[in-house]
C-alpha cells in the first residue's frame, strides 16, 4: 500500500487523531457527548477536544473528567481552557507508513485477548512502551510472540482516526531483545491494518531515538512533531 506525500499533508484527521477516534471508530469506548471526550479510564488515559482553542470544548471535557480530573491530550501544544493546568508531558513524533513498509503476517504471532491481559500488563510494566490499561486490548488487534510459552513481545492497534490505525504498545522483554521480534510484529500488525482497508501510523517520544530509528528503517517516515500533555481540570 502506497502513501503519497499529498495524502500526508491533507489528511487533517492525523492532526487530532484521538478526537477523530473517539467520535468515529471508537465511539463505543468514549465518554462524553460534547466537544470534549475521553476514553473510558480502563481503556486509555487519552482524551481530546475538538479544537484546543475552543473554550466550550474544554468546558465539555471538564464536565466529563470532573473537578481535578486529568486528561492526556495529544497535539494541544500547551493550549488549554481556563482553569486547566498543564502538569506533565513532552514532545512526540508522528510517523506514517510509506510504500517501503514490508507488511506481512507472522506465522508465529498469536492474537492476544482477555486471558492474556495479566501477561500483557507485566510486559508493559517491564518495558514501558506507553500508556496501557487492563482494557486497552479492546481498542484493536494485539499480536504477541511467545518463547517457551512466555509472552516476550507484543504490538497492537490503538487510535483509529478515519482511514488510519495507530500501531502501539510495541515492546520486547529485555531478555528477548536483539532478535528482531518488534520489527516482525510491526510488519504483522501493518498487514492486519491493510486487511481492514486502512493505513498505519505510529507515535513515539522524541527522546526514544532507538525506536524511531527502527520505525524509519521499517519504512515509516515522520509526518509531524506533536505533543503529549497531561492536563488537570479546574477544581
Amino acid at each position: 500500500m502506497s502513501v503519497s506525500q499529498p495524502d500526508l499533508l491533507l489528511d487533517d484527521v492525523l492532526d487530532n487523531p484521538v478526537w477523530h477516534s473517539l467520535t468515529g471508530a471508537h465511539a463505543s469506548l468514549a465518554e462524553g457527548t460534547g466537544l470534549g471526550r475521553r476514553y473510558r479510564p480502563d481503556v486509555s488515559p487519552f482524551a481530546a477536544v475538538s479544537d484546543p482553542s475552543s473554550a466550550q470544548a474544554w468546558r465539555d471535557l471538564a464536565a466529563v473528567v470532573g473537578p481535578g480530573g486529568t486528561s492526556l491530550i495529544t497535539g494541544a501544544g500547551g493550549v488549554c481552557g481556563e482553569g486547566w493546568e498543564l502538569v506533565g508531558g513532552g514532545e512526540g513524533v508522528q510517523l506514517v507508513e510509506t510504500a517501503r513498509v514490508a507488511a506481512a503476517p507472522d506465522p508465529e504471532a498469536v492474537v492476544l485477548g482477555a486471558a492474556d491481559v495479566p501477561e500483557m500488563l507485566d510486559l508493559v510494566a517491564r518495558t514501558e512502551p506507553g500508556p496501557f490499561e487492563k482494557s486497552t486490548y479492546t481498542m484493536g488487534t494485539y499480536l504477541g510472540l511467545r518463547d517457551e510459552g512466555q509472552l516476550v513481545a507484543m504490538a497492537g492497534q490503538r487510535m483509529r482516526p478515519g482511514g488510519w490505525i495507530e500501531i502501539s504498545a510495541v515492546c520486547t522483554a529485555p531478555e528477548a531483545r536483539g532478535r528482531g521480534l518488534a520489527s516482525r510484529l510491526v510488519r504483522a500488525v501493518t498487514a492486519d491494518i491493510h486487511a481492514r482497508g486502512s493505513r498505519a501510523l505510529m507515535h513515539a517520544s522524541v527522546a526514544n531515538t532507538g525506536a524511531i530509528s527502527v520505525y524509519l528503517g521499517l519504512g515509516f517516515e515522520e509526518r509531524r512533531r506533536t505533543t503529549f500533555e497531561l492536563f488537570r481540570a479546574p477544581l
